[in-house]
């Protein structure tokens, strides 16, 4: 039931940023900050996480999941650390999965040889 239920939320994500695609004259890269922005803000309220809970990979996957690590690496760092945790606990609660990401896209760059239009 849990790949059932994180295959609908998951899918219900993507439904709705195709609907901002093909409905709004907002480019990908301003949906992409929105996501990151509700991620980040639904996890300050205190929203994301029991949601999170319930739909699995379906929620922290894609992009709403990546604004919520960083809600709360900042907000751990500045729990912590103190003022220079807010711009320090972003970075080190993603840093992983960024650098990934640049990796493994660079390392595709060279595979598959992609052609500037």
């Amino acid at each position: 039931m849990n790949y059932f239920i994180a295959f609908l939320v998951g899918g219900a994500i993507c439904l709705v940023v195709q609907i901002l695609m093909d409905q709004t004259k907002l480019l990908p890269g301003r949906i992409m900050v929105i996501l990151v922005c509700t991620g980040a803000f639904l996890g300050a309220v205190g929203l994301y996480e029991p949601f999170a809970k319930w739909a699995g990979a379906g929620a922290t996957v894609p992009l709403l999941g990546f604004g919520n690590t960083l809600f709360k690496g900042m907000k751990e760092a500045i729990d912590s650390e103190g003022f220079i945790g807010l711009y320090k606990g972003g970075f080190t609660a993603c840093a992983v999965g960024v650098s990934t990401a640049l990796i493994f896209g660079y390392l595709a760059s060279l595979v598959f040889k992609p052609k500037m239009k």
